[in-house]
């Protein structure tokens, strides 16, 4: 029993490139993928990191002063009609694209918020 705790301890102990170097030892020479194991043994905080966020929702929280140039940039930017991104914008807070990679959120951000827009990501 000691064997397995002493072997469990050094696990948690394990650096992120240590683990790396482990997974890839169980992949190529047992055939085993430790892709679930791996964020385990990599601890709480690293853990944390290896999930990040890689889908986001654009979401426009008010228009501003600048109401119909944020329409317009609604349209251009989604492919709607006139009268749903005017729709969309008389009704904020509201999703604008929802599943989107981070670099098109922000880049649909920035355009909005270029408008005079009010605009935040999740």
């Amino acid at each position: 029993m000691a064997d397995l705790k002493q072997f469990a301890e050094q696990l948690v102990n394990l650096t992120v490139k240590e683990v790396n170097e482990l997974a890839t030892i169980l992949k190529d020479e047992y055939g085993i993928e430790p892709a679930a194991a791996a964020v385990v043994v990599a601890g709480g905080g690293e853990a944390a990191a290896a999930e990040e966020q890689t889908e986001f929702t654009v979401v426009l929280k008010e228009a501003g002063a600048s109401k119909l140039a944020v329409v317009k940039a609604v349209k251009e930017l989604t492919g709607l009609g006139l009268k749903e991104a005017k729709d969309l914008v008389d009704g904020t807070p509201a999703n604008v694209k929802e599943g989107v990679s981070k670099d098109e959120a922000e880049g649909l951000k920035k355009a909005l918020e270029e408008a005079g827009a009010v605009v935040e990501l999740k």
